[in-house]
């Protein structure tokens, strides 16, 4: 076994293209490092839906040059399957450490399988690249971005040329042609040959964030912005620029790409002191509301003034308000979400006679939605204008959440007072997550199977009136692993994580609200649901 790890490190080793990791690996075969070897040699990083994430480093389960080299010459074997091997391939990175490197193998793999290829002009927001695709016509797009991972983490996400992610059975068949390329030496790599776009592709993009606002509206809500340390802020304050808002005031200390998040645990909005530095600012100069991208600016956070201080609004919140404000505004088309989003917005929906449609987690599966209008996802999500982009955009999501607060303020409210509204209206409906973050992926496993097993009657005093395994797929959703409970007046969803080694379970409860007096005491009760939820959603997974 030893000797076999070794040979195999060697074989690695010979092939790679990259002083550093060459070193790396170098360093740890001559130290007899076999623990760590075999963690990096244990397998390979799996090709799926999400494209590639991982940590980088030298070896086949780690992120780097050899196995972005292997992943794009995957795609180009597959691409040309598909009678597309003349195409077009639009490549697009963040500012994360070997981003630009990887997209340059990717440039180069694909001018030597054949393929056209252009790389946008530097780091830009991934809804950039997802709307170059469209743009250039071309036949395929690669996003090097690990989104909001750690800083050792980095990521390869493919779209194909209708401007979405991929979605099987093109996963299964791309990493089918990855896994059938023997040696790194038999893919072709010139030194040049490709295109590096110019800003034209962005400011097409640009000029089309100002259709997603309504013309004449009022453009008067006043921000605070931050980048998170990544890509977003150049592309946002011209957004906002365009479309005629006030500047938004800077965290200065995250505005600027950095791939080492000096002043986060995770950049990631929703992760525990991540906006600590934002509600600072905002204290300061007392904005109308927060606004946060995560690093490749596919996200958009809002927060809000409640009582004293600053809080985050969750996705769900966030959802609701820009699908009341596209409603109030007169909008046509199909209202989409995943069903770990909150039921609200079928209800917004329904009510304004517009089509509605469940899919399953991720916008690779949102934007196939057809007629789509609108469709978000609880994990700060928004795709406000699909002809556009298909997918997730937090430039275009910030641009409608503050033209909302702007029509608001003109009102003399806020974006909590229309909360309120929605409560009044549609019942209360309170969201919560419950996220477990193992080291060891086979406690998801065992959590799945006791609930396989023994599924919940009830949980906090309600009882379950239908539990649906997911992996069974039905007629509206392809089968996908995870648990759905309906509850008399709750909804839990259970799916382990795709990008993280996180079990997830997605809390919804819905408490009548008979006049805006009574929302306090629905806030408590639902407070209370949740909490209870929680406790005995946890008992039964044994988590």
């Amino acid at each position: 076994m030893h000797d076999d790890l070794i040979a195999r490190a060697k074989a690695w080793l010979a092939e790679d293209p990259d002083t550093e990791t060459r070193d790396e690996l170098a360093k740890l075969i001559d130290a007899g490092d076999t623990a760590e070897l075999s963690d990096r040699f244990g397998g390979t990083l799996q090709f799926g839906t999400a494209g590639l994430r991982g940590e980088l480093g030298a070896g086949p389960m780690r992120m780097n040059r050899s196995v972005v080299i292997r992943a794009a010459a995957g795609l180009a074997a597959y691409l040309r399957k598909q009678g597309q091997g003349d195409g077009l391939v639009v490549i697009g990175y963040d500012a994360r450490h070997k981003s630009a490197d990887f997209a340059r193998d990717t440039a180069a793999v694909m001018t030597g399988a054949g393929l056209r290829a252009a790389v946008l002009p530097r780091p830009l927001p991934t809804p950039v690249l997802a709307f170059a695709i469209r743009h250039l016509g071309a036949v395929a797009g690669v996003e090097v971005t690990a989104s909001h991972n750690p800083p050792r983490d980095n990521g390869y996400k493919v779209y194909l040329g209708d401007g979405s992610q991929i979605v099987p059975p093109a996963d299964a068949e791309i990493a089918a042609e990855i896994d059938a390329i023997a040696s790194l030496h038999d893919v072709p790599r010139p030194d040049a040959g490709w295109e590096i776009l110019d800003d034209s592709v962005l400011d097409a993009y640009l000029a089309r964030t100002d259709a997603v606002l309504a013309a004449g509206s009022p453009r008067t809500a006043r921000t605070v912005y931050t980048a998170m340390h990544g890509v977003g802020k150049d592309v946002l304050l011209a957004a906002f620029a365009r479309a005629g808002f006030p500047e938004p005031v800077l965290v200065a200390e995250q505005a600027e790409p950095d791939p080492d998040f000096p002043t986060v645990a995770f950049p990631n909005p929703e992760e525990p002191g991540a906006m600590d530095l934002a509600f600072a600012r905002a204290r300061d100069t007392d904005p109308d509301l927060v606004i946060a991208n995560d690093p490749d600016a596919d996200r958009c956070a809002v927060a809000v003034k409640d009582g004293a201080d600053w809080r985050m609004l969750r996705g769900d919140e966030v959802g609701a308000l820009l699908a009341a404000h596209l409603v109030r505004r007169g909008v046509t088309g199909t209202f989409a979400e995943s069903i770990v989003s909150s039921s609200l917005l079928g209800r917004i929906a329904g009510k304004a006679g517009l089509p509605y449609e469940e899919t399953l987690t991720g916008f690779k599966w949102i934007a196939r939605v057809d007629g789509l209008r609108y469709g978000y996802e609880e994990a700060l999500g928004y795709c406000v204008d699909p002809e556009g982009v298909r997918d997730k955009d937090g430039i275009t999501a910030a641009l409608l959440i503050t033209e909302l607060a702007s029509v608001l303020k003109e009102e003399g409210r806020t974006l909590l007072d229309l909360l309120d509204d929605l409560a009044v209206e549609h019942g209360l409906h309170a969201t919560d997550q419950l996220s477990v973050r193992v080291q060891d992926l086979s406690l998801i496993a065992d959590a799945m199977r006791r609930l396989r097993e023994r599924p919940p009657a009830e949980l906090a005093g309600l009882s379950v009136v239908r539990a649906e395994d997911l992996a069974r797929g039905s007629e509206s959703l392809p089968p996908t692993d995870g648990l759905r409970y309906t509850l008399d007046g709750a909804r839990v969803v259970v799916r382990p994580s795709g990008t993280e080694p996180k079990l997830k379970c997605y809390l919804e409860v819905v408490v009548p609200v008979s006049a805006p007096s009574a929302l306090p005491a629905a806030r408590t009760r639902a407070a209370e649901l949740l909490a209870a939820v929680k406790r005995d959603l946890s008992a039964a997974a044994g988590i």
